[in-house]
């Protein structure tokens, strides 16, 4: 009788061990898994029946808030500005999950990061809730004027602190109500985001980081860098021919200028007045293959963005120019696919840019070379107002050197001084640009119209960079960019300066 009940006692202890082991297992190692299932709804109830932290612009104003609601679900998200944010903040729904700055800031927003709960903790016996507050550095009056200024055309737009990488507007249209879809009725909320994704011009999608379009003749500031870095171009050398077209070594389809335009000369001639040709030229004859990959890569092409906002594009430049061949004697070596590097000298060919992209290269030239950590967040903030955490600025690329960057700087103003991008001239502010037009087809003919430019106080380092895209314009002219990118280019620029 003793050894049986020894025997039975040995097995309630094996099984409560194994018992034991397994709830450490559930609780413990899988909890994470296990809360990360779809299925499981318990998370999402709590964090709706709990309030949550706002989003608030750099100027003060609420861009999203939660609101007390009589119903299952005790609060909703609502966004009072709409659509005018709606690709910053994103939206936050019951059933569809969150974007934008309600999914990259979720903890923070819900009061679980370790310094809320730290804060509350502290204050036991008070009356202080874990949510934190997130302060962007956007503005809703630079949003606002991105918005005016579109007029309602499909583009983007983007407005940096070159200095620490600052993101002061991201807008683009078309966009949508981050309201209708976080409604807590589950079918509401569906059915409105099934219109959204089907609706023409993926409004759903953040045009301003999330997709890529050609750059034109804005990238010929990444070419030029590519030619000053290696010393193959300077100020004065060399002094490209005055052409109508250009045709690469290995091909006998030639590059033409805008209308079958002449043009020709030094870097910065060439630059102010858009030369294909000469742009197209210095990518095949003197900086090569290798060359343009280095000055690409260097500003941040084929690498994703680390910008504070979820699924970014990776911004794309060829790799594979071929091997470096022999010519006949007196014409120097070049690549093998000669032709298709220089379409990408130009920015065309296979070359695809976010508009994000396109204001880091104007940023890194304002910024003696540097490109800076792109972010939203300032600072987050307790619901007393007391600070938890805030952004520290950090360089993510060195793009090129600081007389490289100087060199492209005064090659910029001469663009708007007397070039392409005179439509920038603003008063009482000193402002470098480039225009660019893509080309989209010939049937009928169509293309998107870029600006990217900096300003600054005279004599002054630049203080702001933005980048302006006009999508699927009619005709092809080489004013497309100045003509209507330009205005809302300018607009952007003189709000942030302060100066009209």
């Amino acid at each position: 009788m003793t050894g049986q009940i020894k025997k039975l006692g040995v097995a309630l202890l094996v099984l409560y061990a194994a018992l034991f082991l397994k709830l450490n297992q559930v609780q413990v190692f899988q909890a994470q898994d296990l809360t990360d299932q779809p299925e499981n709804t318990r998370v999402l109830q709590r964090d709706f029946n709990e309030p949550r932290g706002d989003i608030v612009s750099a100027d003060g104003a609420i861009l999203a808030t939660s609101e007390e609601r009589r119903a299952a679900l005790s609060y909703q998200r609502v966004y009072p500005d709409g659509e005018l944010f709606a690709h910053v903040t994103g939206y936050y729904s019951f059933s569809l999950g969150a974007t934008g700055v309600e999914r990259e800031y979720n903890d923070e927003l819900a009061g679980r990061t370790s310094e809320l709960e730290f804060k509350q903790f502290s204050d036991l016996f008070g009356s202080t809730s874990s949510e934190g507050d997130v302060l962007l550095t956007v503005r809703k009056d630079l949003q606002s004027v991105a918005r005016d200024s579109l007029a309602g055309q499909q583009g983007s737009a983007v407005v940096i602190d070159p200095r620490d990488g600052s993101i002061l507007a991201v807008y683009s249209n078309p966009t949508f109500d981050p309201n209708l879809v976080s409604d807590n009725n589950t079918e509401a909320a569906s059915d409105v985001k099934d219109l959204y994704a089907a609706a023409p011009g993926k409004p759903l999608l953040a045009h301003t980081y999330q997709e890529r379009f050609f750059p034109g003749s804005t990238f010929k500031v990444v070419t030029a860098a590519a030619g000053l870095g290696d010393g193959t171009v300077t100020v004065d050398s060399p002094v490209y021919p005055v052409v109508s077209d250009y045709t690469p070594p290995l091909t006998n389809r030639p590059i033409s200028n805008f209308g079958g335009s002449a043009c020709g000369g030094t870097l910065f001639v060439i630059l102010a007045r858009s030369c294909n040709t000469s742009f197209a030229q210095m990518a095949v004859e003197q900086v090569g293959g290798d060359g343009m990959i280095g000055s690409a890569e260097a500003v941040g092409f084929n690498s994703e963005v680390p910008i504070d906002l979820p699924d970014p594009a990776t911004s794309f430049y060829p790799t594979d120019f071929g091997e470096v061949v022999s010519r006949p004697e007196g014409l120097a070596p070049v690549n093998e696919d000669a032709p298709k590097l220089a379409q990408t000298g130009i920015g065309q060919n296979d070359v695809a840019a976010t508009p994000l992209q396109m204001a880091m290269v104007a940023a890194a030239v304002a910024n003696g070379g540097d490109v800076m950590v792109p972010h939203v967040m300032a600072d987050v903030r307790a619901r007393d107002g007391s600070l938890v955490t805030t952004y520290e600025p950090s360089v993510w690329r060195s793009a090129f050197s600081s007389d490289v960057a100087a060199t492209l700087r005064e090659a910029m103003l001469g663009v708007v001084e007397d070039g392409t991008a005179q439509v920038m001239q603003i008063a009482g502010a000193e402002v470098g640009a480039k225009t660019g037009t893509a080309q989209l087809g010939t049937e009928p003919p169509t293309s998107h119209g870029w600006m990217i430019a900096f300003g600054g106080p005279p004599g002054e380092d630049p203080t702001v960079a933005v980048a302006v895209v006009v999508n699927n314009l009619s005709g092809a002219s080489n004013q497309t960019g100045g003509r209507v990118a330009g205005p809302v280019a300018r607009n952007l620029l003189a709000t942030a300066l302060l100066v009209q």
